[in-house]
């Protein structure tokens, strides 16, 4: 048996993925489907799984511009939590947690989801005594979250500068020890080959050009592949939200900003954890292949573009040296951008909009990688009954007219 596995893999990797069973089919589009999904990536595909698995909807195509998870999901630095502030964040953080848990097996794919914990420094007592209203706040929601003294932070990361002559010394910290980090690749392959499995239709380089209603209803999508009609057209497009909203006659409250991060040489394994800190701004942690990946907040400025600045590039390498004078001689590898949506309250929209059969899930900023599976089970819902789910219902399109924002850029304050 042992023998036989070691032909089949030298086998394999001597055949360039030829005669290689596909994952998932890549059927001609049909003229019309029950639900429509534009964007190919974590949210859309998980959204599209759940209305087959929860709803029974399989009538469904999900429609992507290039390839799948070719952008945000596979522009990310792949952290996962749910220690937020307000409640409204927690429940559906925390909703998507669980679903995290179980989510290989759920898939019958591993996604490679590492409970590692997530660490938040404190440099000074403003930063220690937030963090403690925000680790009651989160616990009082029934979500683990702790206080670490300066020793414990010590043991935890013995490589992290914690010298009390440090520019930032470094008094304490919160900590989840249920977040970590997951492959962001496996996340969107997983959830296509099941979503595949159950009927669903994934069509890529199928750009949509335009959204056709007939007065307050969605008729369907134009695309590069001709017009396919839908009652239902649910948009996830992360960056490009406000084109889509465009394309419908709406306007969206969001910009869309480039949001960098980079990767360093393979080394052997040294830092277990993630590492964040928004007082010195950047957030660190270490891949299974052993590449540090590092990030910090977005350019300033609004832009499509999947690159940023340079001195984004360069604030992220000083404050990763100031934190961990022990990777001061690490060659970075590459960067990338991904575009990511901002509202005004750092939260996102996922909802019904003004015109029937159009619904909006965008604006998640930062945070969008870690909400993946609670985003798609959610909207799956308000998209097969029409209404909100009771998590979902908070952030309706709508509270920027009433007023009832849920203020999360403390969450944002180190972009993650």
């Amino acid at each position: 048996m042992k023998s036989y596995s070691i032909f089949s893999l030298l086998r394999n990797a001597l055949s360039y993925h030829q005669n290689w069973q596909a994952a998932w089919r890549s059927p001609e589009p049909k003229p019309a489907y029950d639900v429509i999904i534009v964007g190919g990536g974590g949210h859309g595909l998980a959204t599209a799984y759940y209305l087959a698995k929860e709803h029974g909807i399989t009538n469904v195509a999900v429609l992507e511009k290039g390839w799948l998870g070719g952008g945000n999901t596979g522009r990310n630095t792949t952290i996962v939590r749910s220690n937020y502030l307000w409640d409204e964040s927690a429940r559906l953080y925390e909703h998507s947690l669980k679903l995290w848990e179980g989510l290989s097996q759920d898939l019958n794919f591993n996604v490679m989801f590492s409970q590692r914990g997530v660490l938040n420094l404190a440099h000074n007592l403003h930063d220690l005594r937030e963090l403690q209203r925000r680790v009651s706040a989160i616990r009082l929601n029934g979500i683990d979250s702790e206080i670490l003294n300066v020793e414990q932070v010590k043991e935890m990361v013995p490589i992290l500068n914690c010298s009390p002559d440090s520019r930032y010394p470094v008094l304490g910290a919160s900590l989840q020890r249920r977040g970590g980090v997951a492959r962001h690749d496996a996340v969107a392959w997983g959830f296509a080959r099941a979503a595949d499995a159950r009927g669903i239709d994934i069509i890529q380089n199928c750009e949509v050009t335009g959204i056709r209603r007939d007065g307050d209803r969605v008729l369907g999508v134009e695309t590069t592949r001709g017009f396919m009609a839908a009652p239902k057209v649910a948009c996830v497009t992360a960056g490009h939200s406000s084109v889509l909203a465009a394309m419908a006659g709406l306007r969206l409250p969001i910009e869309s900003h480039p949001l960098q991060a980079l990767v360093s040489e393979p080394i052997k394994p040294i830092l277990h954890t993630v590492v964040m800190s928004a007082a010195v701004h950047v957030y660190v942690s270490q891949s299974d292949k052993g590449e540090l990946v590092l990030g910090a907040g977005i350019d300033a400025y609004t832009s499509y573009a999947q690159r940023g600045s340079l001195s984004v590039i360069e604030e992220i390498m000083a404050s990763t040296v100031t934190l961990f004078p022990i990777f001061s001689r690490l060659k970075m590898m590459r960067s990338w951008g991904g575009i990511v949506d901002v509202c005004p309250d750092a939260s996102p929209i996922i909802g019904k909009t003004p015109i029937r059969g159009l619904y909006f899930n965008c604006g998640w900023g930062t945070g969008g990688f870690k909400a993946t599976p609670g985003s798609g089970h959610v909207f799956a819902h308000t998209i097969a009954r029409d209404e909100p789910h009771p998590l979902n219902a908070p952030y309706a399109l709508d509270r920027f007219a009433n007023g009832s924002l849920i203020d999360e850029h403390g969450a944002a304050a180190v972009a993650h």
